[in-house]
């Protein structure tokens, strides 16, 4: 909206055309989504804690954490207001893949809001059925597979792009959507396994979506793509702001979930930002470097995985509590220091994952 008024008086006041590069929106995206949490936070922290929507701790958890009960949780709608509120404010409104990560970051959210509200609000303890809580997953992914495969604009709608190998591309066909519904919902789960430990995943996603950001641009724009042989897709660059976006939202809420955190995002940010996280990869043909950005999130999922086989098979544990982020704190690792090391692992995977501009 912003964008638009403000771009349209530059002819008038020629400073305003520093609105139409993208790498100036985005900048202002991080700053506005930071702020809209700075200055909101508070409030909505206190108006959760007052109405009682407070994280129940399990009892099976690590003993350390029986004291985060009571903690305000659902601080995902608080993310997901700034992330849309600041898009809106400097995306440009005209460019469908705006429209399309807006969808995925709602419509995500919403299924773990019901999540959580069933959980939280009317105490069960279960929260959305299995089946319930995956059909509506599948529904909102095969939709927007659906959409960016019939896509006419995108020259490479059914291609899968292989890191490293500038050559490397597979039609996939038909097989894309199925494909694409699959990361989708995968990197949703994944940050809702991760989201275990006060700022480790908000932290994590802060760090993938910068790295992402860069690989975003790079794609939209003409001549650093075909610099760096990496694929050239049209109207994706304005996804940086999206990124800009998610990123300063990030920054903002990890000031009141970092340990010992004020309020917890719950399903509705986890979901949310993982649905987000997968939809910006399907975009622009990256999923399998999303594996490697987002390497502690695939980790997590498949210590899960991984306890859950053995214990069926076997009747033996693998860690000592899955996700394995649990299985370290058991270990006698302070929380902080299991949040600050993963981190770290999150980081070295990031700028890994920027090799893939050049090693090819």
């Amino acid at each position: 909206m912003l964008f638009s008024l403000f771009y349209s008086l530059h002819e008038w006041f020629s400073p305003l055309n520093v609105f139409r590069y993208i790498t100036f929106r985005s900048a202002v995206s991080i700053i506005t989504a930071m702020l809209f949490i700075f200055i909101l936070g508070p409030r909505v922290i206190e108006k959760l804690r007052g109405l009682s929507v407070t994280q129940q701790i399990r009892d099976d958890g690590p003993e350390t954490h029986q004291g985060k009960s009571g903690t305000p949780t659902m601080g995902g709608v608080l993310i997901i207001a700034s992330i849309v509120f600041t898009v809106l404010l400097w995306g440009d409104l005209k460019n469908g893949y705006i429209w399309v990560m807006i969808l995925s970051l709602t419509g995500f959210g919403a299924i773990g809001l019901v999540d959580d509200y069933l959980k939280v609000v009317r105490g069960n303890a279960k929260g959305l059925r299995a089946w319930h809580k995956f059909g509506s997953q599948l529904l909102l992914a095969v939709c927007i597979g659906l959409f960016l495969y019939m896509n006419p604009k995108d020259p490479y709608t059914d291609v899968l792009s292989i890191p490293f190998f500038k050559r490397w591309l597979f039609d996939l066909g038909w097989f894309y959507i199925p494909f694409s519904v699959m990361v989708m919902i995968g990197s949703s789960n994944a940050v809702n396994l991760t989201d275990g430990i006060d700022g480790l995943a908000i932290g994590l996603v802060g760090i993938a979506v910068l790295a992402n950001g860069a690989l975003v641009y790079i794609s939209g724009n003409k001549n650093l793509a075909q610099y760096l042989q990496v694929l050239f897709l049209p109207g994706t660059g304005e996804l940086t702001v999206f990124c800009g976006a998610i990123l300063g939202a990030s920054l903002g809420f990890l000031w009141y979930n970092s340990y010992p955190a004020d309020v917890f995002m719950g399903d509705v940010g986890s979901l949310g930002l993982g649905g987000a996280l997968g939809t910006l990869a399907v975009i622009t043909k990256h999923e399998i470097v999303l594996a490697v950005v987002g390497g502690i999130f695939v980790i997590e999922t498949f210590s899960v995985i991984l306890q859950v086989a053995s214990f069926k098979l076997t009747g033996k544990r693998v860690f000592k509590m899955a996700p394995i982020h649990h299985h370290f704190e058991l270990k006698g690792w302070p929380e902080a220091k299991v949040i600050v090391r993963f981190w770290i692992l999150g980081i070295m995977l990031a700028l890994l994952s920027l090799t893939t501009l050049k090693v090819r």
